[in-house]
């Protein structure tokens, strides 16, 4: 019979979580990084005929796939936003900025991004912004840095 461990002992055994496998984008979120890395915008027209952006493989009402991609423009306009004035590790920006629904040119729907601007007081519901892009291009979303208000800029 085999003898029992100490009361004292604590029993130990190695673990290793593993993640063994790749995933590929798809065609429709491959699609929108490319168009990212191009420095272009996508949404994806649902079964009702509006325009989803960011796309998404399914349509959210009535869960049909979704094939017809659309370019939307690179500008758009605040519908909702709040002001991060205490930024955490990992934010977009390591500087206070506004966390925005933008809604793109020729999108019916709103995507959630973030706004570099100096002071909360700049930015409002209804202001147009456009795409800050990285200066390099990269893999996937970080194409998209962040957003900037387009009034008065050029």
């Amino acid at each position: 019979m085999a003898e029992s461990p100490d009361a004292g002992e604590i029993l130990r055994a190695p673990l290793t979580i593993g993640y063994d496998f790749q995933r590929t984008t798809g065609p429709v979120i491959g699609a929108f990084f490319t168009a990212l890395a191009e420095r272009r915008m996508l949404g994806i027209r649902d079964t009702g005929g509006r325009v989803v952006c960011p796309p998404v493989e399914y349509d959210p009402e009535s869960g049909e796939p979704l094939t017809d991609m659309v370019e939307v423009g690179t500008e758009g306009t605040v519908r909702s936003w709040s002001w991060v004035s205490r930024v955490r590790e990992g934010q977009p920006l390591a500087t206070p900025h506004a966390l925005a629904l933008i809604q793109l040119d020729g999108a019916d729907t709103s995507m959630l991004h973030v706004i570099d601007a100096a002071d909360p007081s700049e930015v409002s519901t209804g202001a147009r912004v456009r795409v800050r892009w990285a200066p390099e291009s990269v893999d996937g979303f970080g194409n998209l840095v962040c957003f900037e208000l387009a009034e008065g800029k050029g």
